[in-house]
């Protein structure tokens, strides 16, 4: 092969200005089979995550009753109690590791370390001899789970180029409808069992997953370069998974040559440091967290509110399941056309309107009518909830990626914590569940606007390029 027939494969060596998404954008814009592989281990972990998230469904009025003694008359409190702990757990958990993984650990041991978290606490939580145990069980799998849907979003969309990032970031989505749908087959084949049995079949499975993750996958070579370890950047890039060609492998270190001065400066703290410092990360996470908070309410809320419905809980909880696949779906064929702040705000009303739409009809006559409204205030907010976070990718730049994620993850779940309560409270009367769900996420997808559009755009490496873009983009 002549100078002349590769020389449109490499780099512009007169231009020293190209970025690590431009380069990385060269070497992986391909989409391999070794990459989607990657991506579909990566995002199993949705699966695990979302049993951990919706099991209270099935097993904490059981273990109440069974750990606190009280057969009868259960205070409606204290059954909310071990759901809220996990939420709670979830949220200081995403304060204390979020940032681990854009500093110290990484995304991929990140991952592992929740997964193992998670799931120890999880078959621990099987041989509880208490109620008191039992909820600080579940805080401790709450904390653990923090940071997994996170990290395995950030990893998986940082493998692949701009082209495949939103179809890949819709693979975790996917899983995770899989996980939820999962856990009313299990409950149902094991309903003649006790509720700890339910615990062992869904965490033991989740360990043994931990250990194929820290083999099988690879780190995120975005972060790997933004830490500086740039020989481990350049192995990951080389490796079988991105078929790097021989002479993208010499523009690759010609690369590295040009930006030998570079050094990180990333420190445990100075993720969040950065983004609260610079006004406009300062205005975009606090937006996209009040965004957060209202979808989380509805989403985590909901399906812990259809026992309030006049239907059967295994097959409430099995529709609300089958409800995230087409949210999912219309988000991975979309997502390369729908415009993240309009879709956003247009299914932040829609479910705001049906999850109203509960409370004004309650007739037992129309109970399929209700039903209907439960169920696509869901899925608007699923889908909500799946655009959220790709946009929140896509919104700031991999020196505070995962931090950003996760603290958006954590006003998901803030709201997830609170629900438990409106729906113990909502059982006597559903303004308290489902009218301040509809209410909430209403308001809150307002803030969107306060954003600027990120559809088509490519990934920014650091604040300062990113601060660049804001420059000339127009919210």
């Amino acid at each position: 092969m002549s100078d002349q027939s590769y020389e449109p494969l490499l780099l512009n060596r007169n231009n020293t200005s190209k970025t690590l998404d431009e380069t990385i954008e060269r070497c992986i814009g391909e989409f391999g089979w070794a990459q989607l592989l990657q991506s579909v281990l990566v995002s199993l972990s949705w699966v695990f995550d979302a049993q951990q998230t919706f099991i209270s469904v099935f097993t904490d009025t059981h273990a109440v009753n069974e750990l606190s003694l009280q057969k009868q008359g259960m205070s409606s409190v204290l059954s909310g109690l071990p759901a809220s702990s996990f939420f709670i757990g979830c949220l200081i958990g995403g304060l204390v590791l979020s940032t681990l993984a854009d500093t110290k650990l990484g995304r991929k041991n990140m991952l592992v370390f929740s997964c193992l978290v998670m799931s120890v606490a999880g078959t621990i939580t099987s041989i509880s001899t208490n109620i008191w145990i039992y909820s600080f069980l579940r805080f401790l799998s709450g904390f653990g789970r923090a940071t997994i849907g996170t990290c395995a979003l950030v990893l998986s969309t940082e493998l692949v180029g701009n082209q495949w990032r939103g179809q890949v970031g819709i693979i975790g989505f996917v899983c995770f409808t899989i996980g939820f749908l999962s856990l009313p087959i299990i409950a149902f084949l094991n309903k003649e069992s006790s509720w700890r049995v339910l615990y062992l079949w869904t965490c033991l499975p989740t360990i043994l997953y931990s250990i194929l993750v820290h083999f099988l996958v690879c780190e995120s070579p975005r972060w790997l370069y933004v830490r500086g370890n740039k020989e481990e950047f350049v192995s990951t890039l080389k490796s079988p998974i991105f078929y790097l060609n021989y002479y993208y492998q010499i523009n690759l270190s010609y690369f590295l040559i040009q930006n030998s001065n570079e050094s990180s400066t990333i420190n445990l703290y100075s993720a969040i440091k950065m983004l609260i410092e610079k006004k406009w990360a300062f205005r975009r996470l606090i937006s996209v967290m009040l965004v957060g908070f209202g979808i989380g309410m509805v989403y985590y809320g909901m399906p812990l509110g259809v026992g309030n419905l006049p239907f059967n809980l295994y097959l409430s909880v099995t529709l609300n399941a089958l409800s995230e696949l087409p949210a999912s779906i219309v988000t991975f064929f979309l997502i390369g056309k729908l415009t993240r702040k309009k879709s956003l705000l247009v299914f932040a009303m829609l479910s705001g309107i049906c999850s109203i739409g509960c409370v004004i009809v309650q007739n037992d006559d129309f109970k399929v009518l209700q039903m209907g409204f439960e169920l696509f205030s869901f899925f608007s907010a699923c889908t909500c909830f799946n655009v959220l976070l790709i946009y929140t990718v896509e919104l700031f730049p991999t020196c505070v990626r995962n931090s950003a994620v996760s603290m958006v993850r954590q006003a998901l779940v803030l709201g997830g914590a609170i629900s438990p309560m409106l729906v113990a409270f909502g059982r006597k009367n559903r303004w308290f569940s489902y009218g301040v769900f509809g209410i909430c996420i209403a308001i809150c997808g307002l803030f969107v606007l306060c954003l600027p559009e990120t559809k088509g755009r490519t990934l920014s490496d650091t604040m300062d390029e990113e601060e660049c873009k804001e420059s000339v983009f127009v919210c």
